[in-house]
């Protein structure tokens, strides 16, 4: 299914005159999405939401779709899109979600998050690298061949991912037959490092409770009862403390782990990249990228209790915290949220009444490299970089892999980059590096030439 050699060569070069050409406004195309806020976890920003889509599909008619349709099952608003395949070509779906995260503190961003800021290589705003990017990288190929690719193309770009893609299942499987596909891109991760092109070959699952802790049936006087009476905030803390071991492993029982794929991750590289402060150690031993990618990872995302501001000589008589799990993969989620459970209540300090509420879980992932379609995207991916990808794992997850694999058992998943490492996605002062931005638009471009090439 790979062109020759220099067949591939030649068709890269015109596409990668094509890309260039095409670049500038692809770029505005991402800055006009960027500017709509469309925060899925936040209801405040449902009309946004909407709009985001709206706009997506308004750009995909543009791009000479003749199937552009918005749809939902309940939740957020999702696009299917379709370009019927050439006789004997066969049909890639490509993946990506218009919502994105919240901004998080406002004043702490170096530009307004909303508005797509060039600085140098780098193009700022929430959502310009997850995964808005993912849309563009999209667009770019299909205008390259003038809204005629030589494959069949199905676009789906979802509306909830950055809540954990509650109706994505339910949607999956009442547009099963429009979403068949010989091949699927989720252009949803990250590559190895700014110039290094990355396939995800393995995804960590998620899942996340909140835990209640009660000590008193109502606060007391610090100053009368403390000595005696345990405040339910310490508790609590001591509580979330053992979910740890003195170097920070996680210590929740009856959780997988494996290992990873072997790569160095410099340390140096690492305290660039993780921004961790000087003097400050990091969680566990090992590989890095073994507890990066293929180890659980626990983290307390939230506490709710007396604000420091409003604090008194109080002892709170009951705290709660958020607590979320990375999942390795091979992980049953269900197995790890029973273990995590169990360990909370198993570890309640002096006695203190534990409860928790589960939460919402994601299956991790496996996306194997293997088969004529992978054969063809390493080809089309080290032609446009000008070097060979890596097979990485990340940490993050992306539930639908797992969903997409479990419907269309017999296609390819190939999980595809627009992130860099330090693309601070979800964080403060997000980005896009451009130059691996355009790589990855010819990237894509030249794998549907290949495979309209080869199979016919």
């Amino acid at each position: 299914m790979t062109e020759a050699p220099d067949t591939l060569a030649q068709t890269r070069d015109a596409l990668a005159d094509r890309i260039d050409e095409l670049l500038p406004g692809v770029l505005d195309d991402l800055a006009r999405l960027v500017a709509i806020p469309s925060v899925s976890a936040d209801p405040a920003h449902a009309a946004d939401v909407r709009t985001s889509a709206e706009t997506v599909a308004a750009l995909l008619t543009d791009a000479g779709c003749p199937d552009v349709r918005i749809v939902r099952a309940g939740g957020g608003p999702a696009i299917l899109a379709r370009y019927p395949a050439p006789e004997g070509a066969p049909t890639v779906c490509l993946y990506a979600h218009h919502d994105v995260q919240p901004t998080g503190d406002v004043a702490l961003w170096t530009s307004a998050p909303f508005t797509a800021t060039r600085r140098g290589e780098r193009l700022f705003g929430r959502g310009t690298s997850d995964d808005k990017a993912g849309i563009a990288v999209h667009l770019a190929a299909l205008r390259a061949f003038d809204g005629r690719p030589p494959v069949g193309v199905t676009l789906f770009i979802e509306g909830e991912e950055e809540v954990g893609s509650p109706t994505l299942r339910t949607l999956l499987e009442q547009h099963r037959e429009e979403l068949a596909a010989d091949a699927y891109v989720i252009a949803d991760s990250g590559n190895w490092a700014v110039g290094v092109p990355a396939f995800t070959t393995t995804l960590r699952g998620v899942l996340d409770c909140v835990v209640t802790v009660r000590t008193l049936d109502h606060a007391l006087h610090s100053g009368q009862y403390g000595g005696v009476a345990p405040d339910a905030l310490t508790t609590l803390c001591r509580l979330l403390a053992t979910l740890h071991d003195e170097v920070g492993n996680v210590a929740v029982e009856g959780l997988v782990s494996r290992p990873g794929p072997g790569l160095d991750y410099p340390a140096d590289r690492l305290a660039e990249e993780s921004g961790v402060l000087p003097g400050v150690s990091y969680l566990g031993d090992g590989p890095v990228t073994d507890r990066l990618w293929t180890r659980p990872a626990v983290s307390v995302i939230g506490i709710d209790a007396a604000s420091v501001a409003g604090a008194s000589n109080t002892l709170a008589p009951s705290a709660r915290a958020k607590i979320s799990l990375r999942l390795a993969p091979g992980q049953d989620p269900t197995a790890a949220m029973d273990a995590l459970v169990a360990h909370l209540e198993s570890h309640a300090p002096w006695g203190a009444r534990v409860e928790v509420v589960r939460g919402e879980m994601g299956a991790p992932g496996e996306a194997p490299l293997e088969g004529p379609y992978a054969d063809a995207a390493v080809a089309a991916f080290t032609a446009a970089w000008g070097i060979e990808p890596v097979t990485i794992g990340q940490g993050g997850s992306i539930p639908m892999v797992a969903d997409f694999q479990q419907l269309f058992p017999e296609a390819t998943v190939l999980v595809t980059a627009v992130e860099d490492p330090d693309c601070r996605a979800h964080g403060i002062d997000e980005s896009l590096h451009v130059g691996d931005f355009r790589h990855a638009c010819l990237s894509e471009t030249l794998l549907l030439a290949t495979l309209g090439a080869s199979g016919r």
